[in-house]
């Protein structure tokens, strides 16, 4: 899809009307939650990828084509990855706007659910394909609702074509994604994200919640190792001024001696 000049959405008075929120979720779709927002997953893959101002990781608001777009029709990702794009126009239109950033999202991934599993296997990829993104990808914890725990398609031309999925020796699945250059696996039910590197699954929320409390109890002892050491100062500059009051004390006590005597 090529890029085309941004056009607001004018209104009467020449703002951008923001797209809406989309409707609330069915309750059986909290899965999604559950396996990215609780997890952490967007921050997590900010923090890997770096480059925030480029790059936008977001969760469950429309892609539209164009800004005229209504929302009848429009999906809305559990989870959305672009490079190369503009976040701040992102939040000013409450929607990734294709035209507005001059080209598709480069990943979007579904979480199954009981009420949209169906939609997710049937109807989305044509949708996506049709928009343009790179890569589909579809997990299930159970695959009882996409038939399948992890599938990803990749689009050639303008039709996706499957992304092998390999499974392990301890019986996790794993697929590789191109646009991500990581491998996407489910692992006991669980949504995880191995660097190809390294070899090992990225910054997990644990993780970072043990470096942050390390970071904390860093500062708190550099800052009681300076509270120590200021009041260590203190203490020899006490000391020195007490044996200053001494030895003065000490030589008015001669002079006055001195004094006495030669009277």
């Amino acid at each position: 899809m090529s890029a085309t000049t941004f056009e607001p959405n004018g209104t009467a008075t020449g703002l951008l009307e923001p797209f809406p929120d989309p409707p609330p979720r069915h309750p059986d779709e909290m899965s999604s939650h559950r396996h990215l927002s609780g997890r952490g997953a967007p921050y997590l893959l900010n923090w890997h990828f770096g480059n925030p101002d480029t790059t936008l990781i977001t969760t469950e608001l429309y892609i539209a084509p164009e800004v005229q777009s209504g929302i009848k029709g429009l999906r809305a990702p559990d989870l959305m990855i672009a490079f190369n794009v503009d976040p701040e126009a992102y939040h000013r239109s409450n929607a990734y706007i294709i035209t507005e950033q001059g080209k598709p999202p480069d990943f979007v991934l579904e979480v199954a659910s009981r009420s949209t599993g169906r939609i997710d296997v049937r109807d989305k990829p044509a949708d996506y394909a049709a928009l343009g993104i790179p890569e589909y990808w579809r997990f299930d914890e159970t695959g009882e609702h996409h038939g399948m725990r992890l599938a990803g398609d990749r689009l050639v031309g303008n039709r996706y074509e499957p992304i092998e999925i390999t499974e392990l020796p301890d019986g996790s699945l794993e697929g590789y994604s191109e646009v991500l250059d990581l491998y996407l696996r489910w692992e006991d039910g669980w949504l995880q994200w191995h660097d190809p590197e390294t070899g090992r699954a990225i910054m997990n929320l644990a993780e970072m919640q043990r470096i942050a409390e390390e970071e904390r109890q860093g500062r708190l002892e550099a800052e009681q190792r300076a509270e120590e050491a200021e009041q260590r100062e203190e203490t020899e500059r006490q000391a020195r001024l007490d044996a200053e009051h001494i030895a003065a004390e000490r030589i008015r006590e001669l002079e006055a001696k001195l004094h006495r005597r030669g009277h």
